[in-house]
């Protein structure tokens, strides 16, 4: 859009927050619009649920089964019209339910109290990250590649963040280890390390067992907290090994959720477990979770009733879990997480793709897999691939906080049809052997 017809006042971006700038918040609009050019195309870049699930009509039962818990609980046809009408505590009216969940799910006990109900987990992230980063001297350290949220959380509030890059089997300790003595040498303060243990996003690796323990036992150590992220637990299939907080015997982690994955993401419900004491200057302790709500109540003052009322009748439906709602989605996308495996077996067998340079992992669940190919893949391969092949992907290089991943690239198997990954892995590698000849 140009300004030249445009009357009144004209803002310069320069005098604007650097962070309109940041390349890194404008990559979603930039395949937002790749996917819009071009419709005819498959797209393995949207890392959101499958919608086939879902039916209008449950929204309506899910709150009228709230609405009769309610009211079986004792409360009055006031008191019902309140909780769905008025703005409600800031913290969230559904906390308890959400503790009962995380109790039977994922074996977190915690207090209700404990819990912060937000508007996504990106306002989770936002919150914490606010919280914790108090000094200029304070950084935030985190898995890379990572999740463009935190990263654009630390921009939009001018925090430092540093990445701890990955292996490619996964996160290490002792690379965390390092870059926390790094930054002491260089008098800054390591506040808390960000993390997706679990099937991460971009990557799709998953921490082992024995890295969790280390993990908690360094952040011990060097007296730092742990910002968890696992949206993707209860939408993979097979066993799942616990989660950092389910181990935390320290309130060492600060434990963010989100709801978007397993039940769906149009009620933009998340939240904070923020069991940490807090102490003031006369002695008094609250919890983290009331400074995280203290911080909300300036943002977005509370999150939606109707938004926890949804949520809260599908947490009801399932008898108080989430899990037991995702048997068939879990097994939809393992089994689209496999097909697309099975694809990419076929059109690059052993000996081809060791003579073309291409390879990928092999996660065991979630929604993401990153496949390495021996060319720049940056936003104009990816222009290419969209016009000329019609498939698209995620170039990696979104994912690294100051630079990396430019030759590899993410697939997100979530939202396709098992036609969809058939023909879409068939057009990436036409697509990839076409820009290796390039």
């Amino acid at each position: 859009m140009t300004t030249e017809n445009l009357p009144g006042t004209v803002l310069h971006r320069a005098d604007l927050h650097g962070s309109v700038s940041d390349p890194t918040l404008d990559t979603m609009n930039f395949l937002n619009e790749i996917t819009l050019r071009y419709p005819q195309a498959i797209s393995f870049a949207p890392g959101r649920p499958y919608d086939g699930f879902f039916d209008t009509g449950q929204i309506f039962q899910h709150i009228q089964r709230y609405l009769d818990h309610l009211a079986d609980t004792g409360n009055s046809p006031e008191q019902i019209r309140d909780a769905m009408f008025q703005y409600g505590p800031t913290a969230g009216r559904i906390r308890e339910l959400i503790a009962e969940s995380l109790r039977r799910d994922e074996c977190i006990d915690i207090a209700p109290e404990a819990v912060v109900v937000t508007v996504g987990c990106q306002e989770a992230m936002l919150l914490a990250v606010r919280a914790l980063i108090a000094d200029r001297d304070d950084v935030l350290l985190v898995a890379s590649p990572c999740y463009v949220g935190i990263t654009g959380v630390a921009r939009l509030l001018d925090v430092e963040l540093v990445p701890v890059e990955e292996q490619e089997d996964g996160f290490r300790c002792t690379d965390l280890e390092q870059v926390i003595r790094t930054q002491c040498a260089r008098g800054r303060r390591p506040r808390a390390f960000y993390v997706v243990p679990d099937h991460s996003n971009p990557s799709g690796t998953t921490m082992p067992l024995h890295t969790r323990h280390e993990l908690l036992d360094l952040a011990d150590r060097y007296d730092i907290l742990v910002l968890e992220d696992s949206p993707y637990r209860l939408v993979s299939r097979g066993p799942r090994l616990p989660t950092l907080k389910a181990l935390d015997r320290s309130r060492r982690v600060v434990h963010l959720g989100s709801f978007s994955k397993s039940l769906f993401p149009g009620a933009r419900l998340g939240f904070a477990v923020a069991d940490q004491p807090v102490t003031d200057a006369t002695g008094r302790t609250g919890l983290l979770a009331d400074e995280l709500a203290k911080i909300k109540s300036m943002v977005t003052v509370n999150t939606s009733p109707l938004s926890q009322a949804a949520v809260a009748g599908m947490l009801l439906a399932g008898g108080g879990q989430a899990a037991v709602l995702n048997d068939r989605t879990s097994a939809f996308y393992q089994e689209a997480m496999q097909s697309t495996l099975r694809h990419l077996e076929r059109r690059f067998p052993p000996d081809v793709r060791e003579a073309l340079g291409v390879r990928w992992n092999a996660p065991s669940g979630g929604f993401f897999l990153t496949v390495r190919v021996p060319f720049r893949a940056d936003n104009e391969a990816l222009a290419r691939s969209a016009q000329e092949f019609g498939v698209i992907w995620t170039p990696m290089s979104y994912f690294y906080p100051e630079g990396g991943g430019d030759f590899s690239l993410r697939l997100s198997t979530s939202y396709l049809t098992p036609t969809d990954i058939s023909d879409g892995i068939q057009r990436l590698g036409d697509y990839i052997e076409h820009e290796i000849r390039r």
